[in-house]
């Protein structure tokens, strides 16, 4: 072989090396920082969408409210490894898994990434499970279809117990 291949053999080989060096340390470094979390409460005035203008000759809209009725107003984690959290409850569904892109962000394998969802219908909140691997129990019984979900009954996704609260 000439000297010209040999330099070409050396110089590819090295360049596959740093190759798999590079990728070792991006596999490291997404291991070491995990998953980013956005935070999706926003301070007023730090990237909060304005308030869209009121066309001329209609009456501005009165903000929406939170529901008064006797239902829960929160959601909280009762056991598990996020023990402790609440979030408030509104009118839209609330998602439930490991994706960053769900409400809950559960740190659990044992939950699918888009594990469950609870969701609102009239004055009552129903718990819906989104085709996870170990499945969503209320109380004991495993959730097949959407669920009725009272107030104070657990609901079980992976390793995590929530409960709908007042």
């Amino acid at each position: 072989m000439s000297e010209l291949t040999i330099t070409l053999l050396r110089l590819g080989y090295l360049a596959l090396l740093w190759f798999l060096v590079l990728s070792a340390i991006t596999v490291l470094r997404r291991d070491l920082y995990g998953t980013r979390i956005i935070d999706r409460r926003r301070a007023p005035g730090k990237g909060a969408p304005a308030e869209a203008p009121v066309p001329a000759g209609e009456a501005p809209r009165a903000p929406r409210r939170p529901r008064t009725s006797g239902g829960p107003t929160r959601l909280v984690v009762t056991e598990g490894p996020l023990r402790g959290t609440t979030l408030p409850l509104g009118s839209s569904a609330v998602l439930v898994g490991r994706a960053p892109s769900c409400t809950l962000v559960l740190d659990d394998d044992y939950s699918s990434s888009r594990h469950a969802r609870i969701f609102p219908q009239g004055d009552r909140w129903f718990v819906e499970d989104l085709g996870s691997t170990n499945g969503t129990f209320v109380g004991e019984s495993r959730v097949e279809q959407p669920t009725p979900v009272p107030t104070g009954t657990p609901i079980r996704v992976g390793q995590s117990l929530l409960e709908l609260q007042r």
